[in-house]
Formats: C-alpha cells, sequence, structure tokens
C-alpha cells in the first residue's frame, strides 16, 4: 500500500509517503508559509522513493477542523495531484490525527483534543482506542471551553493548542480524568497516512473532487480572517 498524506490545518505544515508499513514524513512549524512548503515536502519525498505520483494508491488529508486558509489549502492540493493522477481521496479527522499520535507515544484510555479556533473558542473532540481501532467518544465540534463536558472514569491525556490557551478552564472542567497535558502537540501527516491507510482498507476512499474541508462553523466565509 502505498499513500501520499498532507496535512496544513494548524501551525505545522507536513507531508508523509507511506509504503505499507513504513512512513517517511517532512515536517516543519511555518505558520502562515504552508503553500510555500507543502509542494516541495512532497517532491523530496516522492523524489527520495524513487516514486511517482501515479504509483500511489490513494492520497489522504487532513480535512480539518483547523485553519480555515491551512485546510482549504491541503484539500486543494489534494485534489490537484489526485484529479491529475486519477487517484481516491482519504479524508481524514485533523482531531483524530492528533488523537493517533498521542495514543502511539502514551498508555491511556482517552486523547481529550483542543484546538484554539479563536473567538473564544475550541475545535473539541474526544477519542478511545478498541484494540487498534481508534473511536470518536465526542463528536468533533466547536464551543466554548466552558461548554467541555466528559462523563466516565476514563483517563487520559489533553493534547492541542486549546489547552496552551485555556489550560485553567479545561484542568478544571476534566480535573478528575486528566493525567496530562501535551499542548504543543501538532497533527502529522504521518498519522493521517496511517489512518487513510485503514480508511482505504474500509473502503471509505472518496473521488477527489469530494476532497472538501471540515468547517465546524456555519458562517465560516464572515469569519475566516480572524481564524
Amino acid at each position: 500500500m502505498k499513500i501520499l498524506a498532507l496535512e496544513t490545518a494548524t501551525e505545522a505544515c507536513s507531508a508523509a509517503l507511506l509504503i505499507d508499513s513504513e512512513v517517511d514524513e517532512r515536517f516543519q512549524i511555518t505558520p502562515r508559509e504552508h503553500s510555500q512548503f507543502i509542494l516541495p515536502m512532497v517532491d523530496e519525498l516522492m523524489h527520495q522513493a524513487g516514486m511517482s505520483v501515479s504509483q500511489l494508491d490513494a492520497i489522504a488529508f487532513g480535512r480539518g477542523p483547523g485553519s480555515f486558509t491551512g485546510v482549504r489549502l491541503a484539500a486543494a492540493v489534494t485534489q490537484g495531484i489526485a484529479f491529475a493522477a486519477d487517484l481516491p481521496v482519504l479524508p481524514v479527522s485533523t482531531l483524530a490525527a492528533m488523537a493517533e499520535d498521542a495514543f502511539r507515544k502514551n498508555t491511556v484510555d482517552c486523547v481529550f483534543t483542543a484546538i484554539d479556533a479563536r473567538m473564544k473558542e475550541i475545535y473539541w473532540a474526544v477519542f478511545t482506542r478498541q484494540n487498534t481501532v481508534l473511536v470518536e467518544n465526542q463528536k468533533e465540534s466547536v464551543l466554548a471551553p466552558e461548554c467541555v463536558e466528559f462523563i466516565g472514569n476514563d483517563k487520559g491525556i489533553g493534547v492541542g493548542s486549546g489547552w496552551t490557551t485555556y489550560h485553567h478552564i479545561l484542568t478544571e472542567k476534566l480535573s478528575s480524568n486528566l493525567t496530562g497535558i501535551t499542548s504543543d502537540c501538532f497533527p502529522h501527516a504521518a498519522s493521517v497516512a496511517r489512518l487513510g491507510a485503514k480508511l482505504l482498507q474500509a473502503d471509505g476512499a472518496v473521488l477527489s473532487q469530494q476532497a472538501i474541508p471540515l468547517y465546524l462553523r456555519n458562517n465560516v466565509t464572515h469569519r475566516s480572517g480572524r481564524q
């Protein structure tokens, strides 16, 4: 299985190439400069692997939620490459990619993902894991940190920029469930690739024109300048 993956929904920009179980990744923190880095990252990965795009099985991308400009960029680049090479597309949740990475590095029951969405809100979701399958315990949403609720005894870690911006509020809301915080955790294309591979195996691929970003705010066009 050969999958190219892109992730540009936050300050981090990354691309990864999965070949069977091995993943090679290029990753860089590049606020507002993703468009300058993403294609060179792709070119470097493909050149190093000695592959052409036509040899890929699919392209995965972080569909958001996240920066309005960032999620649009990943979707647009994915659409362009996939359409030109007639490849299927694998849309992967950016929050799920963060959780996948956290589960690989920590032994926990669940992961509380929070990305700062500006405007005093966060992009929020909670994930658990059953064997090797990532399960969405609380659906992706955009909400005020004061509205976060979690019912259950599962212990887990908080990841994402939302934990930096709203540290006091979120730790207070989840005091009985929280075992640690990794606020500087960014989504990685490597995790997008791994989740994309599972999606491909589950027949979850879509056509290139269906590589659509996830916008959790209904009036995203009006607000986009401040996200």
